[in-house]
């Protein structure tokens, strides 16, 4: 279920940098996904950013398999700004077992992550997934670009997903 931006609450004058990514995304066209040892596939998603007045924003990503539907991977976290700066830190739980800390720059309406920690389930499937950087893009045309790439113990920082979303709520 989705949590939706909290209207009765200003958003913390702090993440003001950020408000262009509050609300509900959906995908108009399905993603694509690829990586050296899996087979392409194409996905849909659903983005939730969030506040509750907090210095945080929270969110929560839904992926599909766009053939069958199946659900794939799934995000939940929180966004913080260094404050007085344009350091921007994603902390990220997976469904995966996999959590992360992203940190990186925000340049006008466009974020540039890397991973600065990452953790995982003692059970986590291998290869394991070693460094995840991301993108994310407001467009001229309003639409949210979403670009990640990633290296795994056998396989060198390559991108991983490609998706362009439109701001549904």
């Amino acid at each position: 279920m989705a949590c939706p931006v909290n209207h009765s609450v200003e958003l913390n004058p702090g993440l003001l940098p950020l408000d262009w990514l509050l609300g509900t995304w959906e995908c108009d066209e399905p993603g694509e996904g690829c990586f050296p040892t899996i087979k392409p596939f194409r996905y849909t998603e659903t983005l939730h950013f969030s506040h509750v007045g907090q210095p945080v924003i929270n969110f929560m990503f839904n992926a599909f398999h766009a053939e069958s539907k199946k659900p794939l991977h799934r995000e939940c976290g929180f966004i913080r700004m260094q404050p007085g700066t344009n350091r921007v830190a994603f902390i990220i739980a997976q469904n995966s077992g996999l959590v992360e800390i992203e940190e990186g720059e925000l340049t006008g309406q466009q974020l540039n992550l890397q991973t600065q920690s990452l953790a995982r389930v003692s059970f986590a499937r291998e290869p394991h997934v070693q460094q995840i950087c991301r993108v994310f893009q407001l467009r001229p045309d309003g639409k949210l670009e979403q670009t990640v790439s990633m290296a795994t113990d056998n396989q060198p920082l390559v991108q991983h997903l490609h998706i362009i979303y439109r701001r549904a709520s």
